[in-house]
């Protein structure tokens, strides 16, 4: 170990101008990707193309964005932390991942891209009615920008912690940035600045894990460290659901924690829609999986370096940091300090992870507002280029407040838990509300609204709960010590008053020992681990709707649109292997014969849009529109091709190159509308 480092000499190191640089650099990249786009589209004025990138995306930028929009720096902080902090039992959660995947891929977003709908909150009214669709809506925003606001903040804190620069100076300029080129760029932005800062996450993990490895002496010497502290151990399988990660809490918790990300967010769903085809769309979701693997188990292994660095000092004993949180962020400094311009390339990777949030959760929040309160209750007829208008302004007006909000996830702790916590709180009774739309074909409006209410009367009660009584944690944190603290000073270890820290191996057999003697906590329910907050956020919405559903007269099955429900049982291993008259009955009634033979195949869409993109505009517009000097205008047909309403280069929006084109028999040119004769 080197000896200029925090816990030797008891100070820690500052960013270098380079550094600076490159943090700046990430910044005006970011922005300038944004007006790029801007400025690209800038005659394509259309919702859909702000909103959706026109709808005819490539499959890889959509599965990085994906990637990107929620591993956040809260990934990358949170989980090195988890190992140096608890133990391996976190690798698990790429199983819940895994099943994650499958069920957002086949399950649930197959259902809205048919429906072909710019907000998932629109099921909803198709669904239940438009008071279910309005109360889904807000709860995401609410979650959304409580979600960005701890985003925000965890990279803030992180370069406050290692160069002094002032938290809140270093929230609002990340913050301006971000607002800028989402309301700008739209979409399109967001998806390509989002693989830019995929590949500055992935390069910053990897060079501090290969740079820490070799401080410790190779990654061999790092685990064989975490296996003398007794963190490596696999075989927590209690199902109570009290202990903080078991095998069932990160599998089949994590299911539920991440499918509500993945299948519903609306952030998730909207990327889907801007692909071409369902195939393409669940093709870039199953990507996620190794892409989301390699994040967390480098991470993983970047928190066994951490811990063999530290073995001999923790430094929020020492009073090195005041966070957890802050703990990488140290360790980079004290390894890569010395190496100009690395510690700047590890900011811009947590940074990056926050751009990527933030800005899909800017163009998500305005969707939604736009879609489901402005158009649903004061405008419906509103005009392209105003919806597209009262898009930037509402992403600009939602970067403000997600500033704002900052400061209250100043006061949450731990970003990993309490992020997942808040997923599994508001995200999990919107996953309950979708499940119960499309799984249970009885349930009704009112089953809906109700369940809702209860699932989040439970969710908050039990997070609030955990968040201010503070149960035991089982099993408990691995022990630290402080006895190799700040030799470098007069050569001798320096006494530091902290907390009591023994230096003793904690394994797993003396955990499971100790947590039998412990007194059972007086809220029961404060107690159950933050994972598993979803799944019963799912149970309650669903079981309390099923029964007001059945109180206040219950859907008929046969009635149901079929579109809005999924035949399940026809999809999940290993009823999907049952021979046709077993899995009939299964669908309880409801009639999925035939159900898409209107909707255009993925085939047929891949080749439609090909041939638009062979033809010139002239072919695909139904009339062309001729302006007399006496401002009469005439409208000369042109020959049917079978193609009209479509402009050559863009696909469906109906635009081509700000020009006057056909749409449905009339043309339009900004706010100016004629009928074709």
């Amino acid at each position: 170990m080197v000896e200029n480092v925090s816990i030797v000499t008891g100070v820690t190191k500052t960013f270098s101008t380079l550094d600076y640089i490159i943090f700046a650099g990430i910044l005006i990249i970011s922005a300038g990707i944004g007006f790029y786009h801007a400025w690209k589209d800038r005659r394509k004025d259309t919702l859909k193309e702000f909103l959706l990138a026109g709808g005819n995306m490539q499959t890889l930028p959509v599965a990085l964005s994906l990637v990107a929009s929620f591993m956040s720096a809260i990934t990358l902080l949170g989980t090195p932390v988890e190992m140096y902090q608890y133990s391996t039992m976190y690798f698990y959660i790429g199983i819940g991942y895994l099943l994650a995947m499958a069920g957002a891929a086949h399950i649930y977003v197959p259902i809205f891209y048919r429906l072909k709908i710019t907000s998932a909150y629109e099921y909803l009214e198709m669904r239940f009615g438009k008071i279910v669709r309005t109360a889904g809506s807000l709860t995401f925003v609410v979650q959304m920008l409580l979600y960005m606001a701890i985003v925000l903040y965890a990279p803030s804190l992180a370069l406050n912690a290692v160069t002094g620069f002032p938290l809140w100076g270093a929230v609002a300029s990340v913050g301006i940035v971000c607002t800028i080129y989402t309301a700008f760029g739209g979409m399109k932005a967001v998806l390509w600045a989002n693989c830019f800062l995929v590949g500055m996450i992935l390069a910053g993990l990897f060079a501090v894990l290969i740079r820490g490895s070799m401080e410790v002496g190779g990654f061999t010497v790092a685990w064989d460290a975490m296996k003398k502290s007794g963190r490596v151990f696999f075989d927590d399988f209690r199902p109570d659901p009290n202990v903080r990660h078991s095998f069932w809490a990160l599998v089949f918790g994590g299911y539920f924690t991440w499918v509500a990300i993945y299948g519903v967010n609306q952030a998730m769903v909207q990327r889907a829609c801007t692909l071409p085809t369902l195939r393409r769309a669940q093709i870039a979701l199953w990507l996620n999986v190794p892409s989301l693997w390699i994040i967390l188990y480098v991470g993983c292994m970047i928190g066994a370096v951490v811990y063999a660095f530290y073995s001999k000092c923790d430094p929020i004993s020492a009073g090195l940091i005041d966070s957890k949180d802050q703990l990488l962020p140290l360790f980079v400094m004290d390894v890569l300090g010395d190496i100009t311009g690395l510690p700047g390339l590890f900011v811009a990777c947590l940074f990056s992870g926050a751009l990527s949030a933030i800005s899909s959760g800017l163009n998500s929040i305005a969707a939604v507002i736009l879609e489901d309160v402005i158009k649903a209750y004061f405008a419906k007829d509103l005009k392209e280029q105003r919806a597209k208008r009262i898009t930037q302004i509402l992403a600009l007006i939602f970067g403000a407040v997600c500033l704002a909000l900052t400061y209250v996830a100043s006061l949450l702790g731990n970003v990993l838990q309490a992020a997942l916590s808040l997923f599994g709180m508001i995200a999990g009774p919107l996953l309950g509300l979708f499940t119960l739309g499309m799984i249970f074909p009885w349930s009704n409006k009112w089953g809906a609204l109700v369940g809702l209410i209860c699932s989040l009367t439970v969710t908050f009660t039990m997070g609030i709960g955990n968040f201010i009584y503070k149960p035991p944690v089982r099993p408990p944190r691995a022990n630290v010590t402080t006895v190799g603290c700040f030799l470098g000073i007069n050569g001798t270890a320096t006494n530091v008053t902290t907390t009591t820290i023994v230096p003793t191996t904690t394994t797993f057999a003396s955990t499971m020992a100790s947590n039998s003697t412990e007194e059972p906590y007086i809220f029961a329910m404060f107690e159950v681990s933050y994972i598993w907050i979803g799944f019963y956020a799912v149970l309650t919405c669903v079981v309390v709707g099923l029964i007001v559903s059945v109180a206040t007269g219950y859907t008929k099955p046969e009635t149901i649109n079929p579109k809005l429900i999924c035949p399940i049982f026809d999809i999940v291993p290993p009823f999907c292997f049952l021979p046709e008259k077993c899995r009939k009955p299964l669908r309880f009634g409801v009639i999925h014969e035939g159900k898409y033979d209107d909707v255009e195949t993925d085939e047929e869409r891949l080749a439609r849009l090909e041939e638009l993109d062979k033809r010139k505009l002239s072919d695909v517009i139904e009339v062309t529109l001729e302006v007399k000097p006496d401002g009469e205008i005439k409208a000369r047909p042109n020959s049917s091709n079978g193609l009209a309403n479509h402009a050559a280069d863009q696909g469906e929006d109906g635009t081509a190159n700000g020009h006057v084109v056909a749409v449905d028999g009339h043309a339009q040119n900004g706010d100016v509308e004629v009928t074709r004769m």
